[in-house]
C-alpha cells in the first residue's frame, strides 16, 4: 500500500515527460497527455484521501533506505488534504487553459505537470532537503508559466519573483545548515525526537534555523513583510495560471504547520506569525479596495486568504488548526475560481480588457455574471458558501486567545472591505456603460473545456458547503493527528521512536 504513495509524483512526471516527447507529434499530443494525467489525479487523490482518513500514516523509503538514512514520503491526513484540493484546482485551470493558455507558448502542458509535480513533492516530503529539491521544482516551473505568452510584464514579474525566490532559497540552505549542524539530521520525524533532547550548547544554532525556516516559509506564504511580490506576479499571470498559483501560497502555510506542530513546538513562533498575519489582512483588502484591474482584484483576494489562515494557525490549538484547514481549501478554491472568471471578463470586453472602468454594455448570456457572483460570494465568506462557516470557527477559536479583539477586528474588517471591492468591481463591469460610447459586446458562446474549468471549482465550492459537516470532521481529524507528534514519529522510525526520545 505505501507504495502508492509515489502516484502523485509518478502521475505528473510520467505525463510531463509524455508531453515534451509528444509536442514532436503536434500540440494535441501534448494537449492529451496534460489532460489525461490530471483529470486521472482526481479519483487518486480522492482515494489517498480515503486511506488517509482511516488515520494510518503511509511512510515510503525510496530505495529501501530506513528513515532518517533515506528519502522520506510520507501521506498523512494534512498531505491526502492538499493533494485532493490541489487536483481539484488543477483540474479546473487545465481544463480553461484548453485553447488558449496552452497556446499562448511552448510546453505548457509539461510546465503545468513539472508544476503539479512540485506542490504534491512538498506536501509528502519527509525531510527538509526533499521539501528544499520541491520548492525549487514548483518555483522553476512557475518561472517559466509566469512567463508563458511573454510581454514585458510577465517577463518583469518572473524576474522579481525568481530574484526574491532565490534569496529566499539561499536563506532555506543556511537554515538546514543550522538544523543539522544542531540535530545532525533532516528527517522531520528525527528532528522531533532529537530537537526534545539538545544540550544547552546547540540550542542556539537549533532556534536560529528554526526562525531561519520561519522567514523563509513567510515568504512563500506571502506573508507580510515579505508579500509583497505576488499582486504584481499573479496579477500579470494568464488567468488559468494564476488559479493554479493559488495553491503555491498554501505550500508555504503548510510548511509552516508541519515544522510549527512537529519540528518546534517548544519555540513560540506564533506570536510573530500571527502580528504578520495581522499586517497581512490590512494589505490585502487594502489592496482589494485600490485595484485597478480585475486581476489584481483576485491577488489581492489571494493576500486577504492568506492573512485570515495566519492569523488562526498562529493560535496551534486544535479547534484553530480545524478552521484553517477547511478555510484552506474553501479560500484555495474560491480564489481560483475568481482568477478564472476574471480572466473570462477581460476575454469578453475587447479593448477594455479587466480594466476596472466603464466599458461596453453586456447583452446576451447570463452565465458569466452568474458565475462572477458566485466566486465573489465565495470570496467574501458569505453564506451559504464555506466560507462564512470557516471565518465564524476561526473567530471562535480566536475568542480564547490573547488578541481576540484585534483578530475579529482584522478578520471582520477583511471581510466587509472585500464585499464592498468585489460588488463596486461587478458593478462597473456589468451595469455600468461609458458614456462617450455606446457599443454592446455580445458574450461570446463558452468554449465547452473553459466552462468545466470554472464549474469544476464551483461544483467543488457547492459540495464543500453542502457536507461542510463531514468536511469540518475530516479537518479536526487532521489537526488532532497533527497535534500527536508521536504518532508521525513512530510511523516514519519505528514503533520504539517516540518513546526513545
Amino acid at each position: 500500500m505505501s507504495n502508492l504513495v509515489l502516484l502523485p509524483l509518478l502521475v505528473p512526471l510520467a505525463s510531463g515527460l509524455l508531453a515534451l516527447f509528444g509536442a514532436r507529434a503536434g500540440p494535441k499530443a501534448e494537449r492529451v497527455a496534460g489532460i489525461v494525467a490530471t483529470l486521472f489525479m482526481l479519483p487518486v487523490a480522492i482515494w489517498l484521501f480515503g486511506v488517509a482518513a482511516e488515520g494510518r500514516i503511509a511512510v515510503y523509503a525510496l530505495g529501501g533506505w530506513p528513515a532518517p538514512f533515506g528519502i522520506t514520503l510520507v501521506l498523512d491526513r494534512l498531505a491526502a488534504w492538499m493533494i485532493l484540493v490541489t487536483s481539484v484546482v488543477a483540474a479546473g485551470a487545465l481544463l480553461f487553459s484548453i485553447g488558449r493558455a496552452d497556446e499562448s507558448g511552448r510546453h505548457f502542458h509539461v510546465l503545468f505537470q513539472l508544476q503539479l509535480l512540485g506542490i504534491y513533492g512538498a506536501f509528502l516530503a519527509g525531510d527538509l532537503f526533499n521539501l528544499f529539491v520541491f520548492f525549487e521544482v514548483l518555483l522553476i516551473a512557475s518561472y517559466a508559466l509566469l512567463s508563458h505568452g511573454a510581454g514585458p510584464e510577465r517577463t518583469m514579474a518572473a524576474i522579481r519573483v525568481a530574484v526574491l525566490n532565490l534569496l529566499g532559497s539561499t536563506v532555506f540552505l543556511v537554515a538546514v545548515a543550522c538544523l543539522y549542524s544542531a540535530a545532525g539530521t533532516l528527517n522531520f520525524a528525527d528532528l522531533a525526537v532529537r530537537g526534545a533532547a539538545l544540550p544547552a550548547d546547540r540550542l542556539g544554532l537549533w532556534q536560529a534555523g528554526a526562525w531561519l525556516l520561519v522567514v523563509v516559509f513567510a515568504l512563500k506564504a506571502a506573508l507580510l513583510p515579505l508579500g509583497f511580490w505576488l499582486p504584481g506576479a499573479y496579477g500579470a499571470a494568464d488567468g488559468a495560471i494564476a488559479a493554479l498559483f493559488a495553491v503555491l501560497t498554501k505550500v508555504g502555510v503548510v510548511a509552516i504547520v508541519r515544522c510549527g506542530s512537529l519540528i518546534f513546538p517548544g519555540i513560540e513562533i506564533g506570536p510573530a506569525i500571527w502580528l504578520a498575519a495581522l499586517g497581512t489582512l490590512v494589505l490585502g483588502f487594502t489592496g482589494m479596495m485600490a485595484a485597478r484591474r480585475l486581476s489584481e482584484l483576485a491577488a489581492h483576494a489571494v493576500v486577504v486568504s492568506v492573512g485570515v489562515l495566519l492569523v488562526s494557525v498562529a493560535l496551534f490549538t486544535r479547534e484553530a488548526l480545524a478552521a484553517a484547514l477547511f478555510y484552506i481549501a474553501h479560500g484555495t478554491l474560491a480564489t481560483a475560481a475568481l482568477f478564472l472568471v476574471c480572466a473570462r471578463i477581460g476575454m469578453v470586453r475587447g479593448e477594455t480588457g479587466d480594466l476596472l472602468v466603464a466599458g461596453p454594455a453586456f447583452r446576451g448570456r447570463a452565465a458569466l455574471p452568474t458565475a462572477y457572483l458566485l466566486a465573489a460570494v465565495a470570496v467574501a465568506g458569505l453564506p451559504p458558501l464555506g466560507g462564512f462557516l470557516a471565518k465564524l470557527a476561526i473567530l471562535d477559536a480566536a475568542l480564547r486567545a490573547p488578541g481576540a479583539g484585534w483578530t475579529f477586528a482584522a478578520v471582520l474588517s477583511a471581510s466587509l472591505f472585500s464585499i464592498v471591492a468585489l460588488a463596486r468591481a461587478g458593478t462597473t463591469v456589468f451595469w455600468k456603460v461609458g458614456q462617450d460610447r455606446g457599443e454592446v459586446v455580445d458574450i461570446p458562446r463558452w468554449r465547452p473545456l473553459a466552462v468545466s474549468g470554472v464549474a469544476v471549482l464551483l461544483v467543488a465550492l457547492a459540495m464543500l458547503a453542502l457536507f461542510a459537516g463531514f468536511a469540518f470532521e475530516q479537518a479536526d481529524e487532521i489537526a488532532l493527528q497533527l497535534l500527536d507528534r508521536d504518532s508521525y514519529v513512530r510511523a516514519v522510525l519505528g514503533v520504539g521512536a517516540a518513546g526513545d526520545s
